[in-house]
């Protein structure tokens, strides 16, 4: 199976999209730190584009009604074969769904929901979208991690709605598990207790894959975004937490493999 297809298991992360202020200076931000060319998405969803990488869709962008200021953050979505019934058991789990299901045109079905906890993420129900298309290169997602207060009551959430099975860090003092789908890694749940950012609360992290972390981390910065953590080494590979110019966090990573 193919890192894309992998992706399309129900349950695993297939897709990241971020709704913002101003949709042309967004793109403009992230086609000079990616590299990404952009082609217009589904009418249904309002100004919205398909992020390309070598013509392979990669993520989205979306722009926000002049009249809606809501938090601006990226949103993780996961894979589903229903997204009715998953809507469905989120809400049966102690989750609440905000938006949908609604149809994306022809391109797939939809939900915005939060965990128990508070941390958005999205459903997707592929129909002629099939999500995330590139992958292992540079300006790809490669990762998607909940950062929250403890991760023992959530996982129970995630594992109920979409059959996760978690594999936890054996630490005194580090409380992460690795979620697991028919034996395969695909997200992680890191508890960080107080230093949860009180700005953003519980929330899906997105990982993108970089060149060079530091060369990366410089260009944020150039093209108008600022720094939340400077680039550090970690198991996965070099790494660094950042800000666009509207303020959407993400990670930038060259991972240990590359």
């Amino acid at each position: 199976m193919t890192e894309a297809a992998a992706r399309r298991t129900p349950g695993a992360p297939c897709w990241v999209s971020l709704i913002v202020h101003g949709l042309t200076t967004t793109q403009d931000f992230y086609g000079r730190l990616f590299g990404w060319e952009f082609r217009p998405g589904p009418e249904e969803l309002g100004p919205y584009v398909r992020a390309l990488l070598r013509g392979k869709e990669v993520a989205g962008i979306g722009q926000l009604p002049p009249d809606r200021h809501l938090p601006i953050a990226w949103t993780t979505y996961l894979a589903t074969t229903d997204a009715d019934a998953t809507a469905e058991a989120i809400r049966s789990c102690g989750g609440t769904v905000a938006v949908g299901p609604i149809d994306a045109g022809r391109a797939g079905r939809l939900a915005i929901a939060s965990d128990p906890c508070g941390a958005v993420f999205g459903i997707w129900q592929a129909a002629e979208h099939l999500g995330t298309a590139e992958a292992g290169t540079p300006g790809t997602p490669v990762w998607n991690e909940l950062v929250t207060r403890e991760t023992s009551s959530v996982a129970k959430f995630y594992q109920a709605v979409f059959g996760f099975e978690t594999e936890a860090v054996v630490s005194a003092d580090f409380d992460y598990q690795t979620l697991h789908l028919k034996g395969r890694p695909v997200a992680a749940l890191h508890g960080v207790g107080h230093a949860l950012p009180r700005d953003r609360g519980p929330h899906w992290m997105t990982y993108f894959e970089v060149a060079d972390t530091d060369e990366a981390t410089a260009r944020v910065v150039e093209l108008g975004g600022h720094v939340l953590q400077q680039p550090r080494d970690a198991s996965s590979g070099r790494l660094a937490t950042v800000a666009d110019p509207e303020g959407a966090v993400f990670t930038v990573v060259r991972s240990a493999s590359s």
